[in-house]
């Protein structure tokens, strides 16, 4: 099973200098097998000309414009949803390996390379599907692409007065929301931009989203959690007469003439987690529960 010949496609973080040796042990690693590797163009280009690395027999890729049996994000959660950006529809299972802290989604560190890829040679793994939130937009159009694995978030335009947000769910006209922001998060965001606005942790697989405000105006405003099923509508008032909509963290001005439609993608996203891993676990790491705060 070990000698099958399988492509991985690798996308990593370009500002992170001092983890390129964790890339030179994936890359050894993939060679040793006889991968097919290919690379995005920025990090190639991060790692040959910035970091001095031979990087041989490497295939560059640019955009979305790819296909694997594997992704591999070298990074934090950040990089990893760039990549889920650039998979898309193709279902192609991503691996995260984390170059900094402990996240959600990299949560395989550099320690655990060479056994995690021999995992994958012996589909020794496990598979998260994940829930994608896609955005419509009616009157100005989205230039970048509609869809994100965390979030999209609707915020007011730098130092501009608080918005308003008049939000329908399967339309029926739930509140109007004034703030300097609403986030629709999905549950692997949910411990992202969401949690630090007071909104509920959600475990992956729950078939929910959640609205939580950004600094609402009322203190009677409160998270909601809705079902994946539903369609959620905004119309967004601005003093500026416009506001930003930011995907994963991609933000675009938009006219506050412009409807948005908020729905369940028609495609999840494939997240690989090595055999035994315990979600509880990594949360409680990640958030620090149970560790003594005093002194």
């Amino acid at each position: 099973m070990t000698s099958r010949k399988l492509r991985f496609a690798i996308f990593g973080n370009t500002y992170q200098p001092k983890k390129s040796v964790s890339v030179q042990k994936l890359l050894a690693c993939l060679s040793q097998r006889k991968a097919e590797v290919c690379m995005e163009r920025e990090f190639y280009i991060f790692l040959t000309t910035g970091q001095q690395l031979p990087v041989d027999g490497v295939e560059v890729i640019e955009g979305a414009d790819f296909d694997a049996d594997f992704v591999i994000s070298m990074g934090g959660d950040g990089t990893f949803l760039r990549a889920a950006s650039m998979v898309r529809e193709k279902q192609i299972p991503i691996l995260g390996i984390n170059t900094g802290r402990l996240g959600f989604l990299a949560d395989v560190n550099a320690q655990e390379i060479e056994r995690t890829i021999r995992a994958l040679y012996e589909g020794d793994y496990a598979v998260d599907t994940r829930a994608v939130i896609q955005l419509e937009t009616e009157g100005e159009s989205l230039q970048g692409y509609p869809c994100a694995l965390n979030d999209i978030a609707i915020l007011k335009r730098d130092n501009a007065s608080m918005i308003t947000i008049h939000t329908t769910i399967n339309g029926d006209y739930l509140t109007t929301y004034q703030a300097d922001g609403l986030i629709i998060s999905t549950p692997t965001g949910s411990t992202a931009y969401s949690l630090s606005n007071g909104g509920p942790i959600i475990v992956p697989g729950t078939s929910v989203f959640s609205l939580t405000a950004v600094a609402p105006h009322s203190l009677n405003v409160r998270p909601i959690v809705i079902s994946q099923d539903s369609e959620i509508k905004l119309t967004v008032e601005s003093r500026t007469h416009n506001f930003l909509v930011a995907l994963d963290g991609r933000s675009e001005k938009l006219s506050d003439a412009t409807r948005l439609t908020l729905r369940k993608a028609p495609y999840r996203v494939k997240v690989i987690k090595r055999a035994g891993t315990k979600y509880f676990h990594t949360l409680r790491e990640k958030m620090m529960w149970g560790a003594d705060q005093r002194g």
